[in-house]
């Protein structure tokens, strides 16, 4: 997916047809809708009739006395159309906010639902802040057309429409003159038109590149502040936002032209409809209330064009909104489910892991190889190790055991059966993860380890979070597990933010266990205790690690090494120092040659 600058414009307020899966599931209410909006639009154009008939019966009574009786019913009659009207438009007005506010939260929902499965290569080429800015900004946008603006554009079409078809019923040759001079104003509002959409457009995604520097920014404010970059980063905040400002107030003044252009057109066609009936007045071709109604009737018609003047804009700028909504939703991460899922078989004591033939590179780093010629098998209940530099390719082997993205060559197995052939529930389901940044949710210490298993009891997660060795901290907070640890968990240490992650896989007790630098924000004596806890944890499950500190995996039934995205060695600690390669290099850094050696 590329990113706002790259994206083409909006071809046309077609766009809005990407809303029709939204609409399907409230056709009733649609209707229901339309038809008090119809009923209003109604209402309103038989106000003209009712005002003529009040004109002509005053006028034609001879007598105030057989005035005032002539008046009544007409006064009654404009009464009973003014409660109509005011019935009515209430009634389109609940339906249509109601609706606009079900579908918006639909789609807001939709989108958010199809960015959670999107596959680490989407992130990879989207901003985060992008994203929050189309479920937020652009679902805005779309609630106000179809929560306001679409309305009130059917309802002056249909009142407008209503208004013209009756005034060139009674002045037919009057508005023939005027409907040819309108038609010379069409052209130059769909130029307009054309140029305040694509603006529209472009306004929409000026103002994702802000939400995109905030999101970045305020989720680094401490890096930000200890190297001293508040100005900075508010410089290039204030440029984004700038950018947005200007696109948009390009955007508002072709708009603006555009409203004036077509009111001022329009208003001149029906000043002269109304010049020539009041000639055909004076001529005694029409009545005063022949008059009185076309006055209206012109009224009613300049107002509603007016009106979609303005809503036409909104529709526009809706459009561009909904393509970027729709864009979002076609989406497709290449990592899902497959046609004929295979079940996952149970393995005794663990889960059987297989890496074949393994060949992978990122697909942002199309030219740099991750992983080459990975050949390894994990046996139920074995705890591996996998050891070496930094960029070696140990966490990419845990991301694609996982399924966060898919090897170019070879095949992953789990239990015997290719992982692509499961379903990505069953296969993560079965698998534990304690990733090295600790992932603390703003939530209260009870949910946030009950994230794991989220069935589990109070009595589960208390004795999770014994087992990681974080009762203790968890009870000394001010509302012990019902306290609320902030947000990424701001109000917690490091080590007890991992101790936190650790009792989350310990409750969802998995066969599979992955350990990606479990320990590594632990002080020493945090570190042996946890360790201690992981290792209780680790019976009876096929474990995973991956450890820069050598010292943690000391006891691993083997330990992989490896280099430049291939495995260069493998056996035990003893084994490996033995042998004077990489290991050894990697254990004398670390304790000393001659504590490497004694170890």
């Amino acid at each position: 997916m590329s990113t706002s600058k790259e994206r083409p414009a909006s071809k046309n307020a077609r766009s809005l047809s990407g809303l029709l899966p939204f609409l399907r599931p409230y056709r009733g209410r649609i209707a229901l809708a339309l038809l008090t909006l119809l009923l209003a639009a109604l209402a309103t154009l038989a106000f003209p009739l009712a005002l003529r008939g009040l004109i002509d019966a005053g006028m034609a009574a001879s007598s105030p006395g057989e005035r005032l009786l002539a008046l009544k019913d007409h006064f009654l009659a404009m009464f009973a159309v003014g409660a109509a009207l005011g019935v009515f438009s209430a009634s389109r007005f609940y339906m249509v906010t109601w609706l606009g506010e079900r579908i918006t939260a639909d789609l807001r929902n939709a989108v958010y639902r199809h960015v959670l499965r999107q596959s680490p290569e989407f992130f990879e080429t989207t901003q985060t802040g992008e994203v929050l800015s189309r479920i937020t900004t652009d679902t805005t946008v779309v609630q106000t057309v179809v929560g306001s603006s679409l309305s009130m554009g059917l309802r002056n079409v249909v009142m407008g429409g209503g208004a013209l078809v009756m005034l060139i019923v009674t002045n037919p040759y009057v508005m023939g003159q005027v409907l040819l001079i309108l038609a010379l104003v069409v052209a130059p509002a769909l130029y307009f038109g054309g140029r305040v959409r694509k603006l529209s457009r472009a306004s929409q995604d000026r103002v994702a590149d802000t939400s995109a520097i905030a999101a970045e920014v305020l989720n680094a404010v401490p890096v930000v502040q200890s190297y001293t970059q508040e100005a900075a980063e508010a410089r290039r905040f204030d440029a984004a936002s700038e950018a947005a400002f200007d696109t948009a107030r390009k955007r508002t003044k072709v708009r603006s032209f555009l409203v004036a252009f077509i009111i001022t057109a329009v208003f001149g066609a029906m000043l002269w409809g109304l010049y020539q009936g009041t000639q055909a007045v004076i001529a005694g071709k029409i009545t005063a209330g022949h008059l009185g109604q076309t006055v209206v009737y012109v009224t009613l018609l300049v107002s509603s064009v007016a009106v979609l003047a303005e809503v036409w804009g909104d529709v526009l700028r809706a459009a561009g909104a909904t393509e970027r909504l729709v864009e979002l939703m076609e989406t497709r991460s290449p990592v899902a489910d497959p046609a004929q899922p295979r079940a996952l078989p149970a393995a005794a004591g663990g889960s059987e892991v297989a890496f074949q033939g393994i060949a992978f590179h990122y697909p942002s780093r199309p030219q740099t190889a991750a992983l080459s010629d990975i050949e390894l098998r994990i046996a139920p209940g074995e705890t591996v190790a996998l050891v070496g530099p930094s960029g070696a390719g140990k966490t990419t082997m845990f991301q694609l055991l996982l399924r966060f993205y898919d090897p170019q060559q070879g095949r992953i197995l789990l239990n015997g059966v290719p992982t692509q052939e499961l379903t990505l529930a069953a296969l993560r389901e079965s698998v534990g993860l304690v990733p090295q940044d600790s992932v603390i949710f703003s939530t209260t210490a009870m949910e946030n380890i009950r994230y794991g298993r989220p069935d589990a009891s109070d009595e589960e997660v208390i004795a999770a979070a014994k087992a990681a060795f974080a009762d203790d901290f968890i009870r000394a907070l001010p509302e012990g597990y019902q306290s609320f640890l902030g947000e990424r968990g701001v109000r917690l240490s490091g080590g007890q933010r991992q101790r936190i992650s650790i009792a989350r896989a310990i409750l969802k007790n998995p066969p599979l266990l992955l350990l990606d630098e479990a320990t590594s924000a632990l002080d020493a004596e945090s570190e042996r205790v946890v360790q201690a806890a992981l290792e209780a944890a680790m019976q009876h499950r096929t474990t995973l690690v991956i450890a820069h500190r050598l010292a943690t995996i000391q006891k691993a039934d083997r330990i992989v090494v490896m280099e430049a995205g291939r495995i260069v060695d493998i056996g035990r600690h003893d084994e490996l120092v033995a042998r004077g390669g990489l290991y050894a290099k990697l254990a004398a850094m670390q304790f000393g040659m001659e504590g490497g050696e004694q170890a």
